[in-house]
C-alpha cells in the first residue's frame, strides 16, 4: 500500500510514519515545510503525482486558544485545506484517513461518547474541526482521539514531568475527565483500520478515563517521583483563565472498534510507564 501522511513531522504524524514504514508500506511522508496544505493546488499536485491509496491527514492546527483568538485561521487549517485533500484524493480514486477530536462535543453528556452522539463544539477549534469531518465521504476514515501525549512533539506528559523538575508543587484541574491517547497506540490502531478497509467514525483511545489531577498524579507516579505533590483546581478558578471552552467530559468510547470485534488499546497506564522510560533514557 501507498500513503501519504501530513503532518508526519507531528507527534501521531511520526508514529504513522513509523508504523505504516515497518510493515512494508510505500510512506510520502510531508511536513509544513514540504507541503503547505492550506495551498489546494501544491496538495492536487503532490496527490496527483504520487497516486497513494490512502491519505493520512494529520497535520492540523492543535493550539486551542490560540484558534479562538484567529478562526479564519483555524478553519483554513482544519476545514478548507482538508477539503481540498479529500478533493485531491477524489481525483486519483484515493481514500482519506482524518485525524479528528473529542472537542467536536460538548463534554455535557454524563456518560462516553459514542460515535453517533450528536456533536455540539464550544470552541473554534472544536468547530473547525468539525468542519473538517463534514468533508469527509461515506468511503473515508475519521478517527477521533483525546488528550494526545508521545515521545515527539509537546505534551502534557512532558509538561508535568518539566514542571515537576522546578515546582514542589503542581496544580491540575480535576473538573475535566478524558481518555490519554499515546501516539504510538493510536498509529498502530490506525495501520489496523486502514489495512481493514475500515470506514465511518471511529474513536481510538487508550482506556482508563480521568481527571487531568489524576493523569498527573499517574505521571509522577510513573517516574517514580511523590504524586502527592499534585493538587486538584477547579477550570474556573484558573489563572489566568484559558480563551477555549474545554469539555468538562471528553471520554470517547471506543464503540466502533467493540462492535468490529477489534481489540482496544491498552489502559493509559501501560503507553504511559514506556513513555516515561523513554524519556528518562533519551
Amino acid at each position: 500500500m501507498k500513503v501519504v501522511v501530513t503532518g508526519a513531522a507531528g507527534q501521531l504524524g511520526t508514529e504513522l510514519v513509523e508504523i505504516f514504514s515497518a510493515h512494508g508500506d510505500v510512506v510520502v511522508a510531508t511536513t509544513h515545510a514540504t507541503l503547505d496544505i492550506t495551498d489546494a493546488s501544491a496538495v492536487e499536485a503532490l496527490v496527483t503525482a504520487e497516486k497513494p491509496d490512502w491519505i493520512l491527514h494529520a497535520a492540523a492546527w492543535t493550539a486551542v486558544d490560540n484558534c479562538e483568538g484567529d478562526p479564519d485561521k483555524a478553519f483554513a487549517v482544519n476545514a478548507t485545506a482538508t477539503a481540498s485533500i479529500v478533493a485531491a484524493a477524489a481525483k486519483i480514486g484515493a481514500r482519506v484517513l482524518y485525524v479528528s477530536t473529542d472537542y467536536v462535543f460538548d463534554g455535557a453528556k454524563k456518560t462516553p461518547y459514542v460515535e453517533t452522539d450528536a456533536t455540539n463544539p464550544q470552541s473554534v477549534y472544536g468547530s473547525s474541526k468539525l468542519a473538517g469531518e463534514a468533508a469527509m465521504r461515506d468511503q473515508d476514515l475519521i478517527v477521533r482521539i483525546s488528550w494526545v501525549c508521545g515521545f515527539h512533539g509537546g505534551n502534557m506528559v512532558k509538561t508535568i514531568l518539566r514542571l515537576a523538575d522546578s515546582q514542589p508543587e503542581l496544580r491540575f484541574v480535576n473538573d475535566q475527565i478524558g481518555h490519554p491517547t499515546f501516539a504510538d497506540d493510536a498509529a498502530r490502531m490506525m495501520h489496523t483500520l486502514v489495512h481493514a478497509n475500515r470506514h465511518g467514525i471511529h474513536h481510538v483511545t487508550n482506556q482508563g478515563a480521568v481527571s487531568w489531577y489524576e493523569f498527573a498524579r499517574e505521571v509522577l507516579s510513573a517516574a517514580g517521583l511523590d504524586p502527592q505533590r499534585v493538587s486538584p483546581v477547579a477550570t474556573a478558578d484558573l489563572q489566568p483563565p484559558r480563551p477555549a471552552r474545554r469539555p468538562e467530559n471528553s471520554v470517547l468510547d471506543n464503540s466502533a472498534l467493540r462492535a468490529a470485534g477489534i481489540p482496544l488499546l491498552d489502559d493509559f497506564r501501560v503507553p504511559l510507564a514506556r513513555l516515561v522510560k523513554r524519556l528518562k533514557n533519551s
